[in-house]
This record gives structure tokens, sequence and C-alpha cells, in this order.
């Protein structure tokens, strides 16, 4: 009797599940993680370069917005033909090209000599960028142990969110020193090609992914050489009498496959989670300088502010590192969003330098914290036939709501103020960690097989065995 592709991927899944830690699984962090923290300083870098462009260019605000709203467009492109392309031809090949495009985009801004081109090379970058990153993040996700699953996820991000301090601070060194400074923070973003040139050396096709598409056969040559990797004997063949290739793949992942069945929930809970925490925490971060200068503290003093929450970023992903897999996810979301929350009502009657400096520092600690929470669930909670698709896709779709938010958060202060800005930001802290324990199934310390259909407990707890210590 053939072994079906349920079954292959099964015993694959518990294979790669039951593997120690190794230098495999740190080269995998390392890779991908490098590749996205210039994939953020891509990010992040306009806002830096934007006051220089201004200057030389004579750009109005609502052409810097032109170059925001197209950026953002460019990222849900990105986001979401990333996620298809990978389901439909592959993580690897999927996540190579869309570096390749970011880097050479990087490229075009360093050269641009017009507003438009920069338009035009701004877009290419953030499709690039986006693309890439969403697959990333599957790929780990498909690759490590479930036990640490979330922890080495939120290695990822602490090394990804270095690129915010480094765009804050690339920005302010380099380009008030030479009338070309600005260009030399776009350049930045070449570095991204090492550590593309470092994945197509260090990370494989994913097996789950070729097992979904019937190519047990390649499935097994590479978790056989993941094995060998992590000095654990090779797991056994598959069961005798099984067809190594199933001549009959699952069906070809498509986007309106998300709106279809059991699918649809998952979809729609990750897209809530998705728009809420990322409106919240771009809201925060874009918003709370300029409106702190406009409630009366002294331009000194926000520049202070966006410094110290530009720095904080990486401090908040680490110390979610040994959380992320200790508890039901769902459940530290919830408790996240609940001090988050808190935390932005005080924020909001604040009045004095410290106590805004200080709460302010909390907050962005906290909502850097729920990034890896959110990220890693996203990717935990599809099939394998569509995990890329649904959660690149559920990702883009907060950055094109995203596209609004400027315009939401400076109607609700001109028409309400100040304090309403922060309970408005309180509330959208909430919505993500209460649609998951309401509607999101259980993944933490659970196989990626398993996860569709766990429906457990509130709390989970998932601490580390010798079989899988803490890296």
């Amino acid at each position: 009797m053939s072994a079906t592709p349920t079954d292959h991927a099964a015993a694959l899944g518990r294979r790669l599940d039951r593997l120690p830690l190794s230098p495999f699984h740190r080269r995998l962090v390392l890779a991908l993680a490098g590749m996205i923290l210039f994939e953020w300083v891509e990010t992040y870098s306009f806002a830096f370069v934007a006051p220089a462009l201004r200057d030389q260019w004579g750009l109005s605000l609502s052409v810097v917005a032109v170059i925001v709203g197209v950026s953002s467009l460019g990222a849900f492109a990105g986001g979401v033909l990333g996620g298809f392309l990978a389901d439909r031809i592959g993580r690897r090949r999927t996540m190579l090209g869309c570096v390749t495009v970011y880097c050479a985009a990087a490229v075009l801004c360093v050269l641009v000599q017009s507003p438009w081109q920069l338009v035009i090379a701004r877009f290419a970058t953030q499709f690039g960028a986006q693309g890439m990153a969403v697959v990333a993040i599957v790929v780990l996700s498909e690759f490590v142990p479930a036990a640490v699953r979330g922890r080495l996820q939120t290695y990822k991000v602490v090394v990804a969110s270095l690129g915010i301090p480094v765009a804050a601070w690339s920005g302010y060194f380099l380009v008030p020193q030479w009338s070309w400074g600005w260009r030399l923070v776009f350049a930045l973003g070449l570095f991204g090609i090492v550590f593309g040139w470092l994945v197509h050396r260090w990370v494989p096709e994913s097996p789950r992914w070729l097992v979904s598409r019937g190519q047990t056969e390649q499935a097994e040559e590479i978790v056989r050489s993941v094995e060998r990797r992590c000095a654990v004997q090779p797991g056994s063949p598959p069961p005798a009498g099984a067809t190594p290739d199933v001549p009959a793949p699952a069906r070809r992942a498509r986007p309106s496959d998300l709106l279809k069945g059991a699918d649809r929930r998952v979809f729609l809970t990750v897209t809530t989670m998705w728009v809420a925490g990322l409106l919240a925490y771009s809201a925060f971060n874009t918003w709370t300088p300029t409106l702190l200068s406009e409630n009366g503290l002294s331009l000194d003093d926000t520049l202070l502010l966006s410094a110290v929450l530009a720095t904080a970023a990486p401090l908040g992903a680490l110390v979610a590192v040994p959380l992320i897999d200790r508890w039901d996810r769902r459940v530290t979301q919830l408790v996240l969003g609940f001090l988050s929350a808190g935390t932005l009502l005080l924020f909001a009657v604040a009045r004095t330098t410290a106590a805004v400096l200080v709460l302010g520092s909390v907050i962005s600690l906290l909502f850097q914290m729920a990034v890896p929470f959110l990220q890693v669930y996203s990717a935990e909670v599809f099939p394998t036939r569509i995990r890329a698709l649904g959660s690149g896709t559920a990702n883009a779709v907060s950055r094109l709501v995203n596209f609004g938010a400027p315009s939401l958060v400076a109607a609700i202060f001109a028409g309400l103020g100040y304090t309403a800005v922060f309970v408005f930001l309180a509330v959208l802290s909430l919505v993500g960690g209460i649609v998951a324990i309401t509607f999101g199934p259980r993944t933490t310390g659970l196989s990626l097989e398993d996860t569709g259909t766990a429906t457990p407990p509130a709390s989970f707890p998932v601490t580390a065995t010798k079989e899988h210590p803490a890296p």
C-alpha cells in the first residue's frame, strides 16, 4: 500500500522536530536574520533621509507622502506575490529571487536623480524586501524543532530589529556630513546580498514544502542531510511499498483558498491580528514625536524620544526570547496586549519629560516583544500548501490598511484630541490577543502538521529539554 503525502509529511515533520539544536540551525537563523536586518534598514531608511531630500530637491510634503504610500503598496504586492510564489515554485527559489530584487532596487535608490525615479526605486525595494521577509519567516518555522520554534524565530527578530537603530544612527551620522550622505544610507541595503549568498550556501529547500508537492525523495534526502549535520542517526526511510514520489501532489495554492473552509477562519484571525498590531505599532512610532511636540514638549526632547524608541527595538525582542515557547502564545500575546494598553493609557496623561521617556520606552519594548509572537504564530497556523501565501497575505493586508493610518490618526487628534489617540492605540493593542485566544488554534510546542487541529487549554507550558536546550 502506498504511503500518502500526509503520512510522509507527518513522518518527516517528526524527524525534524526531534533534532537537537546544532550549527545547522544557528546558520539558518544567521542567514535569514541577516537578510531581514537589511530589509528593516531599507524600510526605515527613508524616514531619516527625507529631510535632506526635501532640502535638496525642494520636495513638498505631498510628494514625500506619495513616496511613502507607493512604498507601502510595494510591500503589499511583495508580501502577496512572495507568499504565492513560495507555495507555487518553492521557498528557497522565491526568497533568493526577492533578495536579488531588493538589492538591485537599493542600487537604483543610490543612483536616482529625481523624486519620480525614487518613487519607482522605493516601490521595487519594498516589493523585494517584503517578499523575502515573509518567506524567510516560513522557512525558519518549517525547519526548526517545534519545542524551540518560537525562540529561534525571536532570535531572528532580535538580529533583524537591529536594522532600526542602524538606519537611525546612520542617518544621524551620514546624512548631515555630505550632500550625498543620504545615498550612503540607501546603499546599506546592498549588504543584504551577502546574507543572500549565505542562504544560497546554507539553506536547502523546505522538506515540508517538497512533500506537499509530491517530491518525497528530495525531501527525504534533505532531512537525512540535516540529521547527519545534527549528529543524529538518520530516521527510517519510507515504509516498504511506499511510493517514493507521490504522483498526485496537493493542488497548487490559489489566493481564493484563503477564504474557503477552515482556512478562512485562520486567515481572518491572523489578518486581524496583523492589521491591529501593525496599526498600533506604526502609529505610535510615527506619530508620537509629532503629537508630543504639538502638546508642548520641546523639539530636543521629541528627538531624544525618537532615538530611544529606535534603540529599544532589539531589546524588546530579546526580552521575548525566554517567554515565547514557555506558555501558549495566544495567552502571552493577550497579556502583552493588556500591558501595552495600560501603559498607553498612562502615557496619554503623562506630561513630564521623564514620565514620557520612561513610559514611551516601556511601550516600545512591549510592542517589539509582540512582533516575534505575531510572526511565529502567523507562520504556524496555516497548512504547508498555503503557509507562505496565508502568512504573507495577512502581513501584506496590514500594510495596505496601514496606508491610511496617518489620516486616521490625524482625524482623531483633530476631532477628539491628544488623549483620544492613545486610547485608540490602547484598544488596538488588545485586539490581537483577544482575537487569537477566541478564534485561533493553539500552536506552541506542536508539530506544524498538528497546529491546525489543536483545540487546547489556554495554558500550555513548554520548557527546554536535553534534546532542545536553549541556544
